[in-house]
């Protein structure tokens, strides 16, 4: 069977992306490099939506080049990954509606509202954050199930 026997079409990449599960980024560090990284995300309305710290490298590595590769993968024994290339926008300002991304990405990854607001508030002295939007290229899911 070929490759394509396995995609995923649109709505079941959708579904796969809306539970909650940890995707490793993939930027470029100034030598060409790639550095990779587990972080949790939010995928609404075409974009993919993350969090990071203005004090870390994947900052700077955005601010510098903002291209950026994506696996989300389903873990063993589900057989099912999705792979986003695309380019990142890097948002400090945020507006009220991108400050309530930023909530709900944090508060996926946790129990309830009092568990997120307890790790946010850990995290507060490592500095601010930035919300980072990806416009997706290239889209695509496999089901080896």
């Amino acid at each position: 069977m070929s490759d394509t026997t396995y995609r995923m079409n649109s709505a079941q990449i959708q579904a796969f992306l809306e539970v909650t599960r940890h995707a490793i980024a993939t930027v470029l560090r100034a030598d060409g490099a790639p550095q990779s990284s587990p972080i949790w995300f939010l995928f609404e309305n075409e974009r993919l939506y993350f969090t990071v710290g203005v004090s870390s490298a994947k900052y700077r590595q955005l601010r510098r080049d903002p291209r950026i590769a994506l696996c989300i993968d389903a873990g063993h024994p589900d057989a099912r990954a999705v792979s986003i290339g695309g380019t990142a926008e890097v948002i400090t300002d945020l507006t009220p509606e991108q400050a309530d991304l930023a909530w709900r990405i944090t508060r996926r990854y946790h129990e309830s509202d009092e568990e997120a607001r307890q790790y946010l508030a850990s995290t507060e002295a490592e500095g601010p954050s930035a919300l980072i939007a990806v416009s997706p290229e290239r889209i695509i899911g496999w089901d080896y199930n």
